[in-house]
């Protein structure tokens, strides 16, 4: 594929986000196919606390983490929230071919361990975020102390995806302009101030800039042969398997992702016993709906 040609948002385009003074962090990645990407993230809550790892997914970015930061510090956790290549603070590949699913698992997994060096994390993964952090705890069990699943899961391509899910596809490759903010607002319950929205838009300047959020649902495995089924089949038999403690906590109002809740439970190992919450009030970014209480449960679930 060649080294990948790289957008970076001017750091103005940050500047007075609502709720969110978090510090920015960078970190340069190596990329599979050479060259460096830039990877922002934020954290928050003592260095030497348990890490949680905060995954986003499309078309959002570690913006929506913000509420549920501060709870998690106040924990004792060491809260990280990274944005994905192509999203928030990081850095971006222009054209949408540059992204492929096993592409983002792999720079997540530079991120978490080839870098900060994570040991013992408990995964949080919503949309997106869990499609990559299951893969990531499926192919390095060792790092992880527990899953939180929100509002996600991990489609093989053998079960059809929702008809809102292709809907959604649809609107995003047919759109002349991606309006982010409008996305995440279509994906709550609750109705986001103008500033909030304007927030999402931020790491946007321009159409050029949106490849990646462009790209993610076309990424998604929607038939047997797609090229990561193999990869998500051989994610499932090894989680279906594993010990390791596995919450769901998916909100009562996700049309997306909302059947994948039980199933989750019945098949991971780690899922029996555990007193599974359903946020109420919550669309499909419980993060904004009902973050406070979405942290709780993370708090309680990683400090158990």
């Amino acid at each position: 594929m060649g080294t990948v040609r790289l957008l970076r948002t001017p750091e103005d385009r940050f500047a007075d986000l609502p709720d969110f003074a978090f510090e920015p962090q960078y970190t340069d990645l190596s990329d599979p196919d050479g060259g460096l990407i830039r990877v922002g993230y934020v954290e928050a809550g003592p260095a030497d606390g348990p890490p949680v790892l905060l995954l986003h997914g499309e078309p959002s970015w570690s913006f929506l983490y913000r509420k549920m930061l501060p709870v998690l510090a106040d924990a004792g956790l060491r809260a990280i929230a990274p944005d994905l290549v192509g999203f928030g603070r990081s850095d971006k590949p222009a054209e949408i071919v540059d992204h492929t699913y096993a592409r983002h698992v792999e720079w997540m997994r530079r991120f978490a361990f080839d870098v900060l060096g994570l040991e013992g994390v408990t995964l949080v993964g919503q949309d997106w975020g869990g499609l990559i952090g299951l893969r990531l705890v499926a192919e390095n069990p060792g790092r992880f102390a527990g899953v939180v699943a929100a509002n996600t899961g991990l489609p093989t391509g053998d079960v059809d995806m929702p008809p809102v899910w292709h809907k959604f596809r649809e609107a995003v490759e047919n759109a002349q302009v991606l309006d982010v903010g409008r996305s995440v607002q279509a994906g709550c319950r609750t109705s986001l101030s103008d500033e909030v929205k304007a927030a999402y838009d931020a790491p946007y300047p321009n159409e050029m800039y949106k490849a990646g959020p462009r790209a993610m649902p076309g990424l998604v495995p929607t038939r047997p042969d797609d090229p990561a089924s193999e990869a998500n089949r051989a994610a499932w038999a090894t989680l279906t398997e594993l010990d390791l403690p596995f919450l769901c906590a998916f909100s009562d109002g996700d049309p997306i992702t909302g059947a994948m809740g039980p199933i989750l439970q019945r098949s991971m190992r780690g899922a029996a016993g555990l007193d599974h919450p359903t946020v109420a009030g919550a669309g499909h970014f419980l993060q904004e709906d009902a973050g406070e209480a979405l942290a709780e449960h993370v708090a309680r679930f990683a400090r158990r």
